[in-house]
């Protein structure tokens, strides 16, 4: 008989703790791995002193998951949060406390929204690759040009590419190791998981460490009075995309995708899964809708056209933008500027998507 994580899980909450918590209840169970038979997993005491005293726990702890059917092997390895006696408030002037990002989800009743945030809007695609990151940053800059107070999470937890594309990358602050103040570029207040980690590190988390993340970063970050937060989000139809449609209160979704019939296929996937979701889709974006020649002049359409616009057509929502595909685009993301923040005609196109969002009443 082939034993459960849920199995280990219950066992695991009837370790007690002093003053009546459970290992579970209290999320100090981490890196739990089940492997033909074998259980190993982590305790993470709140500091030295106690991941010491706490012998009877970890003994109780093995002792229950070696009695389960299924289990042949049993490694805990206790550490600790924090330090063992507490640090001293800093002076005034130093550097706040850090706070650490990714941890088991809190219980939530219901949908829930942002406080002090009007609108909040998921910008999704069905597939990677179709820029959807580049239209978030843009469309984020062009709605702060239009006077709007703007905020954009980036919720591609393990392909954060905000930082790089808005031109700012250092750790937020947290004046009491609870709240996570933002960072702030063009205009844009931006908290993104790839500030928290070290560049080109690799994020390895099950989806409840994605839901955890995810709940700080729209809950604990200091957000302040947005008329619009937009949500960069990752790829596809996963824990994420899940956990923001039946957790957060969403104005609404902005659909990427490219004119390639492969791209519309995984498109209609995702305004699937917000339909499932009750999450109302206000429109797609055809995204490489163009390609104008730089030395010739000569317009071609390099992934099909007219695709998207059908498909809009085909559900009864909006087109609301065509975006050209563009080599400055992409020079401008990669160093830190995004198009819609000058004065040109490539920022043309997100000022106008800007406009109708602004004018549709959404952000």
């Amino acid at each position: 008989m082939s034993v459960t994580q849920d199995q280990i899980m219950a066992e695991l909450r009837k370790v007690a703790l002093p003053g009546g918590s459970n290992l579970v209840e209290s999320d100090l169970v981490r890196a739990l791995t089940l492997r033909h038979g074998e259980v190993s997993f982590v305790i993470e005491a709140p500091d030295a002193a106690t991941a010491q005293a706490w012998g009877q726990v970890e003994s109780q702890a093995k002792a229950l998951l070696e009695a389960l059917d299924g289990v042949e092997k049993v490694s805990i390895v206790m550490t600790a949060h924090g330090p063992s006696s507490p640090k001293p408030a800093p002076a005034a002037g130093s550097e706040p406390p850090s706070l650490k990002i990714g941890r088991h989800p809190t219980p939530q009743q219901g949908k829930q929204g942002v406080p002090g945030v009007k609108h909040i809007i998921a910008i999704a695609s069905g597939k990677g690759g179709v820029g959807k990151s580049t239209v978030s940053a843009n469309l984020a800059v062009a709605l702060a040009r239009q006077g709007r107070k703007v905020g954009l999470l980036d919720a591609d937890i393990y392909g954060p590419s905000q930082p790089r594309m808005m031109g700012i990358n250092k750790r937020p602050a947290s004046p009491d190791g609870q709240t996570i103040e933002p960072l702030h570029a063009h205009g844009v207040t931006l908290m993104s998981i790839g500030f928290m980690i070290p560049d080109g590190e690799a994020v390895v988390w099950r989806g409840p460490m994605l839901m955890g993340a995810m709940q700080q970063m729209l809950g604990q970050v200091a957000w302040g009075e947005l008329d619009v937060l937009l949500i960069d989000m990752p790829p596809g139809t996963g824990d994420v995309q899940l956990t923001l449609g039946q957790k957060t209160e969403l104005t609404g979704a902005l659909v990427v995708s490219t004119p390639q019939d492969v791209a519309l296929i995984d498109a209609r996937r995702g305004i699937s899964m917000f339909e499932k979701l009750k999450v109302p889709v206000l429109g797609l974006i055809e995204n490489m809708s163009t390609y104008v020649c730089p030395n010739c002049g000569h317009e071609d359409h390099i992934f099909g056209h007219g695709g998207v616009a059908q498909e809009a057509d085909k559900l009864g929502v909006p087109l609301l933008a065509e975006l050209p595909l563009a080599i400055e685009a992409r020079v401008a993301g990669d160093e830190g500027t995004p198009v819609a923040a000058g004065d040109w005609p490539l920022a043309a196109p997100y000022m106008a998507l800007a406009e109708r969002l602004v004018k549709i009443g959404v952000a």
